[in-house]
Formats: C-alpha cells, structure tokens, sequence
C-alpha cells in the first residue's frame, strides 16, 4: 500500500477530514440563499408524529442535513464500504444518525433494523440508486422497506448555483459557498401492504419518476442542464 493511501487510512485522519467537511456544509449552509418548496408536506408528518422515508440520489447527498429539520431524529442508510464510512461520520457532526448496509453487504440487518426503526416513530433516509448505481435508477429496496413499515416515501431533490459536477458514478454535486440553493419537496408515495409483484414495480417506478421530475425541475430552477439517469439498458 502507498504512503498515501497508508496515511489517509488513518483513524485519526479520516476523523479530522470528515470534521472539516463538516465544517464544510455548514459553511455552505449559512452563506447559502435558500428556497423550499413544498416544506408543507413533512411539516403535516411532523405534526402528526407520522414517520416516512426520505428518498434522494446519491449524487445530491452533501446537502441533505441541512434540508432536514434538527429537532427531528433520521437514520440515514450508508454503505459499509469505506466511502460510506467516511459519509457517515462526516453526517454525524451534522446530528444524522445512521445504518450500515446495501443491497449487496448487510442488506438483510440494515432492512431489519430500518423496520424496527421507523415503527418506533423515527425516520429514514435512503439513496434509491446507492451505493454504486446505476445513477438515478431506483432500486426495490426502498419498496420493500415501505411495504413492510407501512409508511410512504417523499422524494426531496436538491441544486445549487455555482456548483461543482464531479465525474464519479453517481455525478456528485458540490455546492459552494455563497451560492443559490432550491429544496423541493415531492408528495408522498403510499406503497401498498398487499401490493403483488406488478403493483410493487409500478411504484418503484413511480418512485423513480418522481424524485427524476424533482430532480430536473432543482436544476432547471438553479440555471443547469439537468443531470440525466444512467440508461437503464
């Protein structure tokens, strides 16, 4: 192993980066302009003490803690690849709690635990298309975590102007200080607890149609040509 990749392995390093890049968002987050829309539709789940599952791509994670309330508790799925570590901590200085687990390592745990999580009363966040795509593409996974819990999933998107656009699978969006941001909101999603096999992938599609429409109309709000999905194909 190089002396770099040696040296950012460190425990003691990688807790002061994801510090920093704590540090980061909340830069962001302060100097940032800020229009939500449709803030209405959680506010009603709030109120109500009503939990659901939050639904965003991966490529627009960086900003979610701050389109989150403080005062409510969200567990956040994160891959227990190394990367996803790294998310988790950096989120934790944040207030965001989260769970270990993708479809391919930990799936059947992190499903378990999500259940148990959100009939406590608490709430999840999930990245349809993580932890490694393809982009924009909605997985079953959060399908079945809403049939089992029985709650709905709400699709937020996220964009910013100036930002920057890496070239990583997901294409993940840095914001930059001082710049303009747009949260949408999207109307819940009810999956139904009978639903067979037809009526499940209908909703994954409309799951996925939905955070996509977001998605693009958060770019096209902030002046970008939209980030388009992987083809499916």
């Amino acid at each position: 192993m190089s002396p770099i990749k040696t040296f950012f392995r460190n425990n003691t390093v990688r807790m002061f980066l994801c510090w920093l890049g704590s540090l980061y968002i909340r830069l962001v987050s302060i100097t940032g302009r800020w229009r939500i829309v449709g803030a209405d539709i959680p506010e009603h789940f709030f109120t109500t003490g009503k939990p659901f599952i939050l639904a965003f791509w991966h490529g627009r994670l960086l900003m979610m803690p701050r389109c989150w309330r403080k005062d409510k508790t969200i567990h956040v799925l994160i891959s227990m690849h190394r990367d996803g570590r790294l998310l988790a901590d950096t989120v934790g200085h944040l207030g965001m709690k989260t769970i270990a687990g993708s479809s391919s390592k930990g799936g059947a745990t992190a499903l378990r635990a999500m259940v148990k999580t959100l009939k406590e009363g608490n709430y999840i966040g999930i990245t349809p298309d993580g932890p490694r795509g393809p982009r924009m593409r909605a997985s079953d996974g959060i399908i079945s975590l809403a049939r089992l819990a029985k709650v709905p999933v709400i699709p937020i998107a996220h964009a910013s102007s100036p930002r920057k656009v890496l070239g990583s699978w997901d294409r993940f969006t840095v914001s930059f200080p001082f710049a303009r941001h747009v949260i949408l909101w999207g109307e819940p999603i009810d999956i139904p607890h009978t639903a067979d096999k037809d009526k499940l992938e209908t909703a994954r599609q409309e799951v996925e149609d939905k955070l996509n429409a977001l998605t693009t109309k958060a770019d096209e709000m902030c002046g970008h040509t939209p980030i388009e999905a992987d083809d499916p194909s």
